[in-house]
């Protein structure tokens, strides 16, 4: 699944070219918004909140989650799609630019004043202006029982980290993904959360080790069975999630995480 960071991208890149644009094309490839029709009112911008992505048109919100598959492409009107069509499920577009949503996990069309309903209940956006760490804190801190990679992992203690983020945050702290958020330095946590992201906010290619040669981004997150980059000691994998059914592939190694 997409991270903010990614999402992030995609919406900077929408905004750049959409921003403040007249709807020239409006084709919404869902039955429940099929028949909707915005052609003619101004794009107000792109944003992105955590891994949800909104665009802005006249008095409504497009609102979008990528999920696992999902993706937004820009092209020139006319121009050939480097996906299929049977795969778009939105279509926004200018004179100038043709924004193209192909395999969108969430996609439906709001009033503007009911955003809230689809991101209201995300913790501090990672990337946002309105970054509140404190709240992060307290949020993480909520419920102290819970797994250090479940907790990080919960949009609604902090909105934009992915499961990649997750595993690589408890690897750089030394901490196993299992052990409490509340006996972890968390105020530690969430500082380097945030500087990790951003590290990575204008990356196209995402890494926590400094590293972006194919192979090396990362400490542990894919690596199960693999030496550790650190001790040799070989990566550990599991299943670690709040339920049975939103179980996710946690990684660690298990020297290095105590």
């Amino acid at each position: 699944m997409p991270e903010g960071d990614t999402v992030y991208r995609a919406a900077r890149h929408l905004n750049d070219v959409l921003e403040g644009a007249t709807v020239t094309t409006w084709d919404i490839r869902v039955p429940a918004f099929a028949t909707s029709d915005l052609t003619g009112e101004q794009i107000e911008g792109v944003i992105s909140r955590g891994k949800h992505l909104l665009h802005r048109v006249g008095d409504y919100s497009l609102h979008s989650h990528l999920k696992m598959e999902g993706t937004w492409h820009l092209y020139r009107p006319g121009s050939a799609w480097k996906r299929p069509a049977y795969q778009a499920r939105a279509l926004v577009g200018s004179a100038e630019w043709l924004s193209v949503g192909f395999e969108l996990g969430v996609v439906e069309l709001i009033a503007r004043s009911d955003e809230h309903t689809v991101v209201g209940h995300l913790g501090p956006d990672l990337l946002g202006d309105d970054w509140d760490s404190a709240e992060a804190l307290a949020r993480l801190e909520a419920v102290p029982e819970r797994p250090a990679a479940v907790a990080l992992l919960d949009q609604r203690n902090l909105a934009g980290l992915g499961n990649v983020y997750a595993n690589e945050l408890c690897f750089l702290r030394g901490i196993l993904p299992t052990h409490p958020i509340g006996e972890t330095d968390a105020v530690a946590l969430v500082a380097l959360s945030h500087r990790l992201i951003h590290a990575n906010r204008d990356r196209v290619e995402r890494t926590t080790t400094g590293d972006t040669r194919p192979g090396r981004q990362t400490w542990v997150y894919g690596r199960g069975g693999k030496p550790c980059r650190r001790c040799g000691t070989r990566i550990r994998s599991g299943l670690l999630g709040p339920t049975p059914t939103q179980q996710r592939e946690t990684y660690w190694c298990p020297r290095c995480q105590t």
